[in-house]
């Protein structure tokens, strides 16, 4: 079972993976988008060794789409302040699932107030791809992504039992 949930500024679903797995799709799905991960932090690790406290299996990914951030950095030269676009994975509460969530890179960048950053240049906000045994079945957009590549990215983690 799978449920999504969303914030203002973030998307976030809980799947019926185990936590390395669900790390993976993501990967995996980010990659098919033209994403690499430049920073990765084990919040849980990095807790039990500078506070002493424990926390569940937590880990944070910098996500960044290089033709995005210099399309953003041309534009702006100091919205290096808002990148990368941090997806986090988590152990969920029930047994054997996770929870992912990733910041929406257009509500993240809003905050530069530039609708040139925002727009969605790829004329396909909101769409949802389909995964089908965690092959993207969905073509990847032709030319210059747009900011809605990350939504689509967490749209396409699903599970397929």
């Amino acid at each position: 079972m799978s449920s999504d949930s969303a914030t203002g500024y973030a998307m976030k679903r809980e799947v019926d993976l185990p936590i390395g797995e669900a790390e993976e799709r993501v990967r995996l799905a980010l990659g098919e988008e033209g994403f690499g991960v430049l920073t990765e932090i084990d919040l849980a690790s990095v807790f039990e060794e500078k506070l002493g406290e424990s926390l569940r299996p937590y880990r944070i990914l910098g996500a960044c789409n290089p033709v995005l951030a210099h399309q953003a950095i041309t534009a702006e030269i100091d919205i290096g302040l808002l990148l990368p676009c941090n997806v986090i994975v988590y152990e969920g509460e029930r047994p054997a699932t996770s929870v992912v969530a990733a910041i929406d890179p257009v509500a993240q960048l809003g905050i530069a107030g530039r609708e040139d950053l925002r727009s969605d240049r790829g004329g396909r906000q909101g769409e949802v791809g389909a995964r089908s045994g965690g092959r993207l079945v969905h073509p990847r957009p032709r030319g210059r992504p747009s900011l809605e590549t990350m939504r689509r990215c967490l749209c396409w983690l699903r599970h397929s039992s």
